[in-house]
């Protein structure tokens, strides 16, 4: 995991005129990936003294915090989203003419992209940087060849540092990638800023920083100094979750699912480690008079039938004997198992209802039998912020196929519109009755209320020309079978 080094935030102030710090991402971003990561040291670590020496132990845990994050990844990006841009040559370029090929999938695009999203509702943002492989430079212009390729990175926000914002959207920033040559580790800086033309020039710069060490190193040959996009698009894209950055110190970035759930992840942990603790103390303990011990040469005790000698403690008299007391004593410590389900549910609901999910998303309850309707209701949280979130999903992955679609037209000889019209399509299954509103719109198309292409653009994800030629099709095909006189098959 690559973190902000202060030394490249120096870096960056120095030769750009910034003034960036690195409070936001030492005091939030960090504590939240750690949360994230499922270790959060300060809390999940902790020393007792036992009665004889000090004794250091860590937290039984859920890590509930990554389990939001890919929660809200599934139900934004997952493999039933897709994209329809109407130019074809876009369409092909992009998506490829099966929708998993082209550019997108070249780049493993889909599966990559919903991480991208489970790590910036953690860290509060993500982003993609496009970049061609095997290009040539010549003075900061770029030339293409049969091998280049134009590839993606994928960043999280330890990896971005906002250089300039415009109506709170990120339109300069430096990107963080990592590289280990020969087990040396070296972090590349990507900064993207904009020329007094208003276009896009991207500087790179090489730093080692291993072990603690921080040192600006010559560029690889594969690494252009200075590139001139000549052009106003940028050459990246943004996520955030769709949340108002409540920190001052943000300087662009967005802000975490987990922002202000840090007290409601740690009562989760207690309630489980208590649970566990419950199980792990709540063993048979047996009690047994001397006198039923015998010694062995070297002093070791031998219980009859010691099969676990963990479960014996040996003790004096008084249990057994001439006292008229039993020889064994067994205590069976209560477990607690219904208070402490209890406690960890009441806890998972709470974290729900504050990371938007509703409060009954986490439910470990068997046997409770909702009506329709109920179950419905109490998913509109959910469904708000769902539809809430589908608006920086959107806006993220158009921008991105924009600038895809320019470099096609630049690089490539792509020649496509790149002011085509680009609808997404999000997988909504999890929020509505997939099948009820499909029956209510073929009844609307039945009605002359929706068209069949109209139908076929939504439920097929095809563009408007290639939804209109399908039904020309087939309305063409059921023609030639009445005048054949299949009209009744």
């Amino acid at each position: 995991m690559i973190f902000i080094n202060s030394n490249i935030l120096s870096w960056l102030n120095s030769n750009y005129g910034c003034n960036i710090s690195a409070d936001y991402y030492t005091n939030h971003i960090d504590v939240w990936g750690d949360w994230w990561r499922g270790y959060y040291k300060p809390f999940h670590s902790f020393t007792f003294n036992n009665g004889m020496k000090l004794v250091k132990r860590d937290i039984y845990r859920l890590n509930m915090a990554k389990k939001v994050c890919e929660d809200w990844a599934a139900i934004l990006l997952n493999s039933k989203t897709f994209a329809v841009i109407e130019d074809e040559k876009a369409s092909s370029f992009v998506l490829g003419n099966d929708r998993i090929s082209g550019i997108f999938g070249e780049n493993s695009f889909w599966g990559r992209a919903n991480r991208l999203v489970e790590k910036a509702f953690y860290s509060g943002t993500g982003a993609v940087t496009l970049f061609l492989h095997h290009a040539g430079n010549s003075d900061g212009t770029l030339t293409t060849a049969e091998s280049t390729k134009l590839r993606m990175r994928f960043m999280s926000a330890e990896q971005i540092i906002p250089i300039s914002t415009e109506n709170g959207r990120i339109t300069e920033a430096a990107f963080l990638s990592e590289r280990t040559v020969r087990g040396r580790k070296y972090t590349q800086l990507e900064i993207h800023v904009k020329n007094d033309a208003g276009n896009y020039v991207i500087h790179n710069a090489y730093f080692y920083t291993d072990n603690g060490a921080f040192s600006e190193e010559k560029l690889p040959e594969d690494i252009a100094g200075s590139i001139d996009t000549l052009s106003p698009v940028p050459w990246f894209a943004i996520f955030t979750p769709n949340i108002e950055n409540s920190i001052p110190t943000s300087g662009g970035l967005g802000i975490s699912i987990l922002h202000g759930t840090t007290d409601i992840l740690k009562g989760i942990d207690l309630a489980y480690n208590n649970f566990v603790k419950d199980f792990e103390l709540g063993g048979k303990k047996v009690f047994m008079q001397r006198s039923l011990v015998d010694t062995l040469s070297d002093g070791t005790p031998v219980a009859p039938d010691d099969v676990g000698q963990q479960l014996f403690q040996y003790i004096g008299s008084g249990l057994g004997g001439d006292d008229g007391k039993t020889f064994i004593h067994e205590f069976n410590p209560a477990l607690r198992v219904s208070e402490g389900r209890d406690g960890i549910q009441a806890q998972l609901d709470y974290l729900s209802f504050k990371c938007g999910l509703g409060n009954k998303h986490y439910q470990f309850n068997s046997g409770t039998v909702v009506t329709a309707t109920q179950y419905t209701g109490d998913k509109q949280d959910l469904i708000q912020n769902a539809q809430k979130h589908y608006i920086t999903a959107e806006e993220f992955l158009i921008s991105l196929i924009r600038s895809i679609i320019h470099i096609g037209n630049r690089y490539f000889s792509l020649g496509a519109d790149e002011n085509t019209p680009i609808d997404i399509q999000f997988d909504r299954a999890i929020l509505i009755d997939e099948a009820a509103e499909r029956a209510r719109d073929l009844q609307d198309v039945q009605n002359g209320l929706m068209g069949k292409w109209e139908y076929r653009m939504k439920w097929y994800g095809e563009s408007e020309d290639k939804a209109r030629e399908m039904c020309r099709k087939i309305e063409g095909e059921s023609s030639d079978d009445e005048l054949m006189g299949f009209g009744d098959a």
